[in-house]
């Protein structure tokens, strides 16, 4: 069972990184086509959903990632990642979502550009807002 919660962490903090990293990389592709469960299948409240877990795991990175790079041995890495990953999960919870639904919304935002543009227009409101 911890194994099963920590392989669907690591698959929201994977999804964060080829989120982030695809951004500039996307703008000078040819634009994809939508899939066809794409906007349609994401109500708002799962999108707000999905928004606010992504500003949430992007603080708590930027809080924990510095601290992990400093940490001396393997367990205080270890320490650190499970907290870290505490609260990632603590973000999902609260915000109604499972790591498989936030990656399957992930996934359905990353191919459709509309709804990509949108997410981020959302995500720039809400970091200005924590």
């Amino acid at each position: 069972m911890k194994f099963k919660v920590f392989r669907n962490v690591v698959c929201v903090l994977m999804s964060y990184w080829v989120f982030t990293m695809t951004l500039p990389l996307q703008s000078a592709e040819q634009p994809k086509k939508p899939e066809a469960s794409s906007s349609g299948a994401i109500s708002e409240k799962d999108l707000n959903a999905f928004v606010k877990a992504y500003v949430d795991y992007q603080n708590i990175r930027t809080r924990y990632g510095p601290v992990l790079e400093r940490a001396k041995d393997a367990p205080e890495k270890k320490r650190i990642e499970q907290e870290a990953n505490a609260k990632v999960k603590k973000s999902l919870d609260q915000q109604g979502l499972t790591a498989e639904r936030y990656n399957k919304i992930f996934a359905t935002v990353n191919g459709d550009p509309e709804l990509r543009r949108k997410v981020l227009n959302k995500v720039e409101t809400a970091r200005r807002r924590s």
